[in-house]
This record gives C-alpha cells, sequence and structure tokens, in this order.
C-alpha cells in the first residue's frame, strides 16, 4: 500500500550540488500519472532540442536561463511556469546556477 501523501519541506534543497560543467537530475516522486524531477544545471549548461512524450509542466525554482518552447524563446527566472503539449520541441540554456522542476503528466 502506497503513502496517502508526499511532502517535502525545501524542494531546491534536493539539489545539494551541481559541479561545474554539469546538469544533475533526480527523480523525487513517481506515482501512476505523475513523475517529478529535479533538475540543477551549472552556469552555462544546456538541455540541447528534445521532446516528450507526455504533457510536462517546467517550473523554475532558483536561477535564469533561456527557455525555448517550439518556435518561441523565453527569458525565464526563479518563479516561471510552463506547460507543453507531448512532442514539443523545447530547450534550456542556463545564464546561471539553475535549479527547475520537471512534472511528466
Amino acid at each position: 500500500m502506497s503513502e496517502p501523501f508526499f511532502f517535502t519541506e525545501n524542494i531546491a534543497e534536493l539539489v545539494k550540488e551541481i559541479p561545474p560543467d554539469s546538469i544533475v537530475s533526480r527523480t523525487f516522486y513517481e506515482a501512476d500519472r505523475l513523475k517529478a524531477i529535479l533538475f540543477g544545471f551549472a552556469p552555462g549548461q544546456e538541455l540541447s532540442e528534445h521532446t516528450a512524450a507526455r504533457p510536462a509542466v517546467l517550473h523554475f525554482l532558483v536561477g535564469e536561463a533561456d527557455l525555448t518552447l517550439g518556435e518561441d524563446s523565453k527569458h525565464v527566472q526563479a518563479g516561471s511556469w510552463a506547460y507543453m503539449q507531448p512532442r514539443l520541441p523545447h530547450s534550456i540554456v542556463a545564464k546561471n546556477t539553475v535549479v527547475m522542476l520537471l512534472y511528466l503528466l
């Protein structure tokens, strides 16, 4: 039997260290309809253009980045949030240290 809830007091603290020139990721929650992955980007790191087979939400917690969603480019910062339909090409370039949540729905 699974637990009736999941709680973490400070999600950004789950990424303790981001080595230089690296991107770290940690799946911290997974259920039937949701997978939650925490990403940490060192300054200048990039996730090149790719797609996801499932709808997804990007929630930026720390830092600033350039986000490309299809043909649109956005400057994002802590508090920025984006919903993506399946198979939408997207990419991320960290301007400084970035912590981001990815929810796969």
